[in-house]
């Protein structure tokens, strides 16, 4: 029971980093109806702006932690106004190919200019561990429970009481009845990048610090995996993706404690199968019935 409980433990902190991603890919979802793949890479970037802040410019965490959500967030408008802008109309198709050409660009540009080496970060948080009970909780375990928690809360905060908020939910309701309403479509899906690329920021800074690495192909498995979270919850459902997240990284903990490690990606492929094969539309989507 011990190992069971400690195995949990293990698997929450994980997943706090996937519902992170995941929010950002149900977020863009909910909006536009685009599976933005290159939202991994945002997540790598976070990574690699936490190594470069905190090796050559000495920043302690928290202002990291800001530095990092605030270059993925402007990073994510810029690729939605090149990159998806234009494609708005679209067939989805196109639109996710092009999610695909983004991520690639993203990635061989990382290797260009960092290499392909992995990056190690200098030490920023103190070495020690709690016991309670049978379970061990370290003090980067904690900081990633406290950082989710308080994004998490934020934007639940920023979604359901602020004018962009109402905002966001009105243009996913309903596109062409929010225009007739005065609101700016264009500016709502850019803030909506925004908010979903700076929490992939902080999701990089947290997994970078967690494994204590970083390097230019780490956002691919990461990404698809926080993606299966958000079809798990239900794609376009807040909390779908943070029940999601925390469940991938649960299931992929326990298969490794008692399994194999070889399992610990196939694990989250079988549960997206299964999610498709007995409820298409996840734990908390609606399905949504198209006039012909």
């Amino acid at each position: 029971m011990s190992q069971f409980l400690q195995q949990v433990v293990n698997g929450l902190s994980l997943g706090s980093i996937y519902a992170l991603v995941a929010l950002g890919y149900t977020m863009v979802y909910g909006i536009i109806k685009l599976i933005n793949f290159a939202h991994g890479d945002i997540y790598m970037i976070g990574a690699y702006t936490a190594f470069f802040v905190t090796t050559y410019l000495g920043m302690s965490f928290i202002p990291a932690l800001l530095v990092c959500m605030i270059v993925c967030g402007i990073l994510g408008v810029g690729i939605e106004r090149i990159a998806y802008k234009p494609l708005r109309k679209a067939p989805r198709i196109t639109a996710l190919i092009t999610a695909i050409g983004v991520s690639y660009v993203i990635e061989y540009t990382m290797q260009f200019f960092m290499g392909t080496s992995v990056k190690t970060y200098p030490k920023m948080l103190p070495d020690i561990s709690w016991q309670i009970g049978a379970v061990k909780i370290s003090y980067i375990q904690m900081v990633i429970f406290t950082v989710t928690i308080v994004l998490m809360v934020l934007l639940t905060f920023i979604i359901h009481k602020t004018k962009i908020g109402r905002a966001m939910r009105a243009v996913s309701a309903d596109e062409n009845g929010a225009k007739l309403m005065g609101i700016s479509v264009d500016n709502t899906i850019s803030i909506t990048f925004l908010i979903g690329s700076a929490l992939a920021g902080a999701a990089g800074m947290l997994v970078g610090l967690y494994y204590n690495s970083a390097s230019p192909l780490m956002g691919m498995v990461p990404g698809l995996k926080a993606f299966v979270a958000a079809v798990f919850g239900g794609i376009g459902s807040i909390p779908g993706a943070l029940v999601g997240g925390l469940f991938i990284g649960v299931a992929e903990t326990m298969v490794v404690a008692y399994g194999s490690s070889l399992y610990r990606d196939a694990i989250v492929y079988i549960i997206l199968i299964i999610v498709l094969i007995v409820k298409p539309a996840g734990l908390f989507g609606k399905n949504e019935r198209e006039k012909v």
